[in-house]
């Protein structure tokens, strides 16, 4: 059979993808305690966090256009700073980061159906009977899965919508607070705000791994970053004004689940069920997506010979059965060791999180290195205004790194698992390049080499001229 990846998906589903990923248990958590520390003022940075997040949306949408391979930021990286760059940025920023972070929110999936629903069951059980079940889902194919994503996002954002509406409307069973807030008593210290709320849009590009098997990759990929933007904007918007309109700020600040209070306070027991479910509808999502991505990037790194050519097998349904399985081993051994409810997993997410701004600034890299590079090269969708939002976007995440938490100690925490994971991660890619590769660290890989083998659908429409920056119908 063919070991290369089929064109089947659609507009639609590659939104649900980038929604779906973003929108997780830890971003609604996020929500929450973000309007209770800011109140309605922090609307401001979360249009900051949006336009960060839209940056990066404009890179990889840029990079994308011009290398539509399911490798994402490795193969944006191979022509611009070679494979030991491109091995860095998928392990550190994406393997590494979600081993935890994605152990982390399927976990939480389980606490929330055997407190609601299973009181008697194990939550860790529950927790691996999800990810082995969204892993078998992904091993049927990407078809199955973009089906799975696309209803599990609906139902998602949908819940989250109506909830949200009942509560701005007034027409549930619980009882509006009386208190008129200020729209911002922080100031200008409302931007410090920025780190927590990019974490209410972060993970859009994750669409990119599904570059071989979107119908016009050209299109899609960047149409569905920004309308997932969109979506997710306006959907936080409106659960988290209704949240302030019906819990205190201190309430919501402080609590460990916000949506839940939210929820229960707008429609009583029945919101608390509701917005359980609605919770594991989250982690569902994120999981499922995350297994789909990371399997694929896996997959396109053995094709390159930067992983052991077994995680490059396809099956019958033409899913990266090996890299998938891998995936879903990862994380059901994270959650039965308990690794995944260590006390220090918050400082291990963000440890992750420091390497993921490692890697976006890597991606806003590629396309400065790329408009110097290969200047005449086909894009069908350009950056608006030069490297203007690369610049921009590489200060963001360096304003971010430094300011990753507010706690010295835990930042200093934050900071050594942080170096940790790029170690270990530099160690293994500098080994593998040069023992087995046995290629320069920094030896760049030709364009037309990295569209070798690859079903590249034709355009339905003409390349954009210099100084474009949307995609032509």
């Amino acid at each position: 059979m063919s070991n290369q990846l089929v064109r089947t998906v659609g507009l639609w589903p590659t939104v649900a993808t980038a929604v779906g990923i973003v929108v997780a248990s830890t971003s609604m958590v996020s929500l929450g305690q973000g309007f209770g520390i800011a109140g309605p003022g922090f609307i401001i940075p979360m249009v900051c966090a949006m336009l960060l997040n839209l940056f990066v949306a404009f890179t990889f949408a840029e990079l994308s256009s011009i290398i539509p391979r399911a490798g994402g930021i490795n193969h944006y990286t191979l022509p611009t700073m070679g494979p030991f760059i491109g091995i860095i940025a998928v392990i550190s920023g994406y393997l590494l980061v979600n081993m935890f972070a994605g152990s982390a929110e399927a976990s939480i999936a389980g606490f929330v159906v055997s407190d609601v629903f299973l009181p008697n069951v194990s939550p860790a059980l529950i927790s691996v009977i999800f990810v082995l079940i969204l892993g078998l889902i992904n091993i049927r194919g990407i078809k199955l899965y973009s089906w799975v994503q696309l209803i599990l996002t609906i139902l998602l954002i949908g819940s989250l919508v109506i909830i949200g509406l009942i509560g701005l409307t007034g027409t549930g069973s619980g009882e509006p607070l009386e208190t008129t807030l200020d729209f911002n008593t922080m100031g200008w210290g409302i931007f410090g705000l920025t780190a927590l709320a990019f974490w209410l849009f972060v993970g859009i590009e994750f669409v990119c791994p599904m570059a071989e098997e979107i119908r016009k990759p050209r299109i899609y990929i960047p149409l569905s970053m920004i309308l997932a933007l969109l979506i997710i904007l306006v959907t936080d918007l409106i659960f988290g004004f209704a949240s302030i309109k019906y819990v205190a700020l201190d309430e919501l600040a402080n609590s460990e689940s916000p949506h839940v209070l939210a929820a229960t306070a707008i429609l009583g027991r029945t919101g608390q069920i509701w917005i359980g479910i609605t919770t594991v509808l989250a982690t569902v999502s994120t999981i499922n997506t995350l297994i789909m991505a990371i399997s694929r990037m896996l997959y396109s790194m053995a094709r390159e010979g930067q992983l052991p050519s077994v995680f490059g097998l396809l099956n019958r349904w033409g899913s990266p059965w090996v890299a998938t399985v891998f995936m879903t081993a990862i994380f059901c051994i994270f959650i039965i060791s308990g690794i995944a409810n260590a006390e220090s997993i918050t400082a291990l997410i963000l440890a992750g999180a420091f390497c993921w701004f490692v890697t976006y600034i890597i991606a806003h890299l590629n396309v400065i290195i790329m408009r110097y590079k290969y200047p005449n090269v086909k894009r069908t969708f350009k950056s608006p205004l030069g490297i203007t939002f690369q610049v921009i976007g590489i200060l963001g995440m360096i304003y971010m790194m430094i300011n990753i938490f507010p706690e010295p100690d835990v930042r200093r925490q934050i900071y050594t698992f942080a170096l940790v994971f790029l170690a270990i991660t530099i160690l293994y890619a500098f080994l593998w390049v040069k023992l087995v590769m046995k290629k320069g660290l920094f030896e760049t890989t030709p364009l037309e080499k990295l569209a070798e083998g690859v079903d590249t659908p034709p355009l339905d429409e003409p390349e954009l001229p210099e100084g474009a920056t949307t995609v032509k119908s």
